[in-house]
């Protein structure tokens, strides 16, 4: 799996393209006669087939070459790439292989190979920090001492690689972490056979990443040493599904089927997610991801390192997630669906103050003029003992959650993730029994997304 081009006009929440991109979205639709929809991107083709053998238009545009069922694919134009094979070990620099000749990337999936060996290096000793240090995480988020080295902590480790492609990262993974901690999701069935092939024994799900049920995959053994546990995630994501597997990984952390992500993006979506406060980066996917992780960038990635080379840069992107205990400490009884509601609605109009933004919702839930005017014009609830507890600690989640008085004036931007949930608390209360209230295995992910459970 890997990038993919997108209008900013259709995909507005996953980061805007250059002019040129669209200039090349308008060309190719036009080419193969179907109406402006996503540009480059499209729905994820279920039924993959090899492309080996079908007879080939003269229809080409700027490297992509359409065959006769309207599948784009990239022409390789260089006899000589890839052209050497890349070690198995963490220090690789030597260059990703593809099969001659046959494995082109396909652009319905987003199909972007990484094809330089120092960055595959670089992506998973970045991988191997992340799962090592969140490997050592109480479910309160607290950190313990484990025993043994760092080969030791390795082989402890529950790895889960999103669309392996050709297998770049995965040959340096193999021997880096063994082959019985690692799995993989891939749609692509000419990767699964592929992969099949150079890894017997690896298991590989023939899998449309969006459908995955991580809690279920959680509670699986890996090998005859593991009962189940937290995963970390590796992966070279698609442009246009991005966020949706962001926010499948952030529900399955509430059931603590999730330890950590290292997965590469579209660089403007990195910046969005660890943004700070008051800057036009900060929205939605910073308001959820600094609450259920600690976030990274790890480096920038410039577009010559993948096969084709995308338009804009990518970032490798570090999520330590804080488990759900930590997390209902930070919610201390608001509820998740309710923090939805609550952030859409203003984000939605995050031009305008908080007021202006939230008035519907709080129309629908207060059902009364009279109720929503106290609400907006109200001070800030005291806040909860815990929060209290753990700003007298330090701890800089806590620290920035108190409101301002002037709370609904202010636009959505201005407030830190921690007000959002007090908003929330504001609006809808909260369980007084919220140690123990499961949090609900769907929030934040699309409903169609994965299994159906609660």
């Amino acid at each position: 799996m890997a990038f993919i081009f997108e209008s900013k006009s259709t995909q507005g929440r996953e980061s805007a393209m250059a002019v040129t991109c669209i200039k090349v979205t308008i060309c190719l639709t036009i080419l193969s006669a179907m109406p402006l929809t996503t540009g480059f991107s499209c729905p994820i083709n279920h039924n993959c087939h090899s492309l080996d053998t079908a007879p080939r238009r003269t229809t080409s545009f700027q490297g992509w070459v359409q065959d006769n069922d309207g599948e784009w694919q990239w022409q390789e134009d260089d006899a000589s790439y890839p052209s050497s094979v890349a070690t198995t070990t963490i220090t690789a620099t030597a260059t990703p292989t593809l099969p001659s000749g046959s494995f082109r990337p396909k652009q319905s999936l987003g199909q972007n190979y990484l094809r330089d060996g120092n960055t595959v290096a670089k992506i998973v000793r970045a991988f191997v920090k992340d799962a090592t240090e969140t490997l050592a995480r109480r479910n309160d988020g607290s950190n313990i001492q484990r025993e043994g080295g760092t080969q030791q902590k390795l082989r402890q480790l529950r790895a889960i690689e999103l669309g392996p492609g050709a297998g770049a990262l995965t040959d340096v993974l193999i021997p880096a972490i063994g082959i019985s901690n690692l799995q993989c999701i891939e749609i692509d069935e000419r990767s699964v056979e592929l992969l099949s092939e150079k890894h017997p024994e690896l298991t590989i799900h023939h899998q449309d990443v969006l459908q995955v049920d991580y809690p279920s995959l959680a509670k699986k053994s890996f090998n005859n040493n593991d009962t189940g546990g937290p995963l970390s995630i590796i992966g070279n994501l698609p442009y246009y599904i991005t966020s949706q597997i962001l926010f499948a990984l952030a529900d399955a952390s509430h059931t603590d089927s999730m330890r950590s992500a290292t997965v590469t993006m579209q660089w403007e979506v990195g910046r969005r997610i660890v943004a700070p406060p008051a800057c036009k980066d900060y929205g939605i996917l910073t308001v959820v991801f600094q609450l259920y992780a600690d976030c990274n960038i790890h480096f920038k990635i410039p577009p010559t390192v993948f096969y084709p080379k995308p338009k804009v840069d990518s970032a490798l992107l570090g999520l330590h997630f804080v488990g759900p205990e930590k997390l209902r400490r930070r919610l201390v009884g608001v509820r998740p669906e309710d923090l939805r509601n609550v952030v859409t609605s203003v984000f939605q109009k995050r031009r305008k103050t908080v007021r202006n933004g939230i008035r519907k919702l709080a129309m629908k839930v207060l059902g009364d003029e009279e109720r929503v005017k106290l609400f907006l014009d109200s001070e800030p609830l005291p806040l909860p003992d815990v929060v209290t507890i753990d700003r007298e600690g330090g701890d800089a989640f806590a620290l920035a959650q108190q409101l301002p008085k002037d709370w609904a004036s202010k636009r959505p931007e201005e407030l830190a993730p921690g007000q959002f949930i007090e908003i929330t608390r504001m609006l809808y209360g909260a369980d007084e029994d919220w140690q123990s209230s499961p949090l609900k295995s769907k929030v934040w992910r699309k409903l169609n997304h994965g299994s159906d459970s609660n």
